[in-house]
């Protein structure tokens, strides 16, 4: 086998390889999780955020929803390498009369910038944060809030509370039934068909 034929199936494999890890969805392109709290994000008044994991039952440490960073060795940047790797090396060999460890060098080069600028493609266009959200991170139960809309005995108001870096509002009912004034502080206790049931922070911490 010559350089060039050498070169050729480098180019080949890495070319084949990283066409069908795209059409196959090697790199697990997700759609991101919607939120299933039912408000939207606004502006104005300040709000406690999400109760720790006494509150929800969901452990701490480290963070939800967080996932180690793309590794730049893999099957993506591997075969884009080679593809790399393999084409410039068959140019030179065909089009040129280098010295082939010179050649070797330059199509080693080539295929480390090809395979750094597919990883920065993967990571900079196609992963975004949002792709490894944490439906934990969107649970109602827990979270900390403010009664914006005053909720009648019995009746609903509305609630502002901060949840995954935005301000947000939903569709309130007191747990109990009793009247709570705006701008008491809140829990919600449980979240059902877009209303949140809350109970005021006082009772729950007791103080």
């Amino acid at each position: 086998m010559t350089w060039a034929d050498f070169y050729l199936t480098c180019f080949a494999v890495g070319f084949l390889l990283s066409a069908v890890s795209f059409i196959a969805g090697g790199m697990r392109w997700h759609v991101p999780h919607l939120p299933h709290a039912g408000g939207h994000a606004v502006g104005g008044h300040a709000a406690p955020g999400h109760v720790g994991s006494a509150a929800n039952g969901h452990a701490a440490a480290g963070g939800r929803g967080s996932q180690p960073a793309m590794s730049p060795f893999n099957f993506i940047t591997l075969t884009a390498f080679l593809a790399w790797f393999g084409g410039t090396g068959f140019l030179i060999t065909r089009f040129s009369s280098i010295w082939f460890a010179l050649g070797l060098v330059i199509a080693m080069a080539a295929g480390l910038v090809g395979a750094s600028i597919v990883f920065l493609f993967l990571t900079r266009a196609l992963i975004s944060s949002e792709e490894n959200m944490d439906a934990a991170d969107y649970d109602m139960v827990g979270v900390l809030g403010r009664i914006s809309m005053p909720i009648r005995p019995n009746g609903t108001g509305e609630i502002i509370y901060s949840q995954a870096g935005t301000r947000r509002t939903c569709g309130a009912r007191s747990e109990d039934g009793a009247a709570l004034e705006k701008g008491a502080e809140i829990m919600v206790s449980r979240y059902e068909k877009g209303i949140a049931y809350v109970k005021r922070w006082e009772e729950v911490s007791g103080e």
